[in-house]
């Protein structure tokens, strides 16, 4: 997990790319840190935003920021839940660059930086003969590829393929927020699953996984 602590700044003699660092981030960073203009994220570790802004109305600059998130990913703590070599080399560099420019700072990303990351559609996946099917991001973000879902009354298969790195899996909350079904958790080409007879009503998919629903890896159903 990041810590803010100064650390040695990121040299390199090509400008980083923060379009492979966002990229990276959403599949291997954003399971556990939150960063608004990345897609959100989980708080298992510190919420990047928040400590960078803070960082910034200290007087830390973006090179320096970008250092700070180099070091961390390169020295982790002992006892820490951040892996070692999560990445490494440019792709480091890459993401601890696209952290320093976006972290703290409001608005959203533009341009090709817009189009990286979770891939999040908002148009309805509609089931099909009783059967709905919601992948996961392929890219290992928080996500579903779509955020609303549409079904009839009554007997609903619901699977989750998983093409992406990180495990998944597919569950179902009732209006009030209660779990009614379950799928199993799965990794990389499996698929989770469950069947549920529903009523008339709005109801939300997530993934159980720790910390992926409260990271944005939740949509709406609506039964009618």
């Amino acid at each position: 997990m990041f810590t803010v602590a100064l650390g040695a700044t990121g040299c390199g003699s090509e400008e980083p790319d923060l379009v492979n660092g966002k990229n990276l981030y959403a599949e291997s960073c954003q399971r556990c840190h939150a960063l608004e203009r990345a897609g959100g994220g989980a708080n298992v570790g510190p919420d990047l935003d928040e400590a960078f802004a803070y960082a910034r109305e200290d007087g830390l600059g973006e090179q320096t920021v970008e250092g700070v998130v180099l070091s961390q990913i390169g020295n982790v703590r002992r006892n820490s839940t951040m892996p070692e070599d999560l990445v490494t080399g440019d792709d480091a560099r890459d993401v601890a660059a696209y952290v320093a420019e976006v972290a703290g700072e409001p608005g959203e990303d533009i341009g090709a930086l817009a189009e990286a990351g979770a891939k999040v559609s908002s148009k309805p996946i509609v089931a099909k003969s009783g059967k709905l099917e919601i992948p996961a991001d392929p890219s290992g973000a928080l996500a579903f590829t779509s955020s609303r879902a549409q079904a009839k009354p009554g007997t609903v298969e619901v699977a989750m393929p998983n093409p992406a790195s990180v495990q998944h899996n597919i569950a179902l909350r009732d209006e009030g927020g209660q779990l009614m079904q379950e799928g199993e958790v799965v990794g990389e080409g499996g698929t989770s699953m469950f069947t549920a007879m529903l009523k008339p009503g709005t109801f939300t998919y997530v993934c159980t996984v720790p910390g992926h629903e409260e990271g944005g890896m939740k949509g709406e159903l609506t039964v009618k």
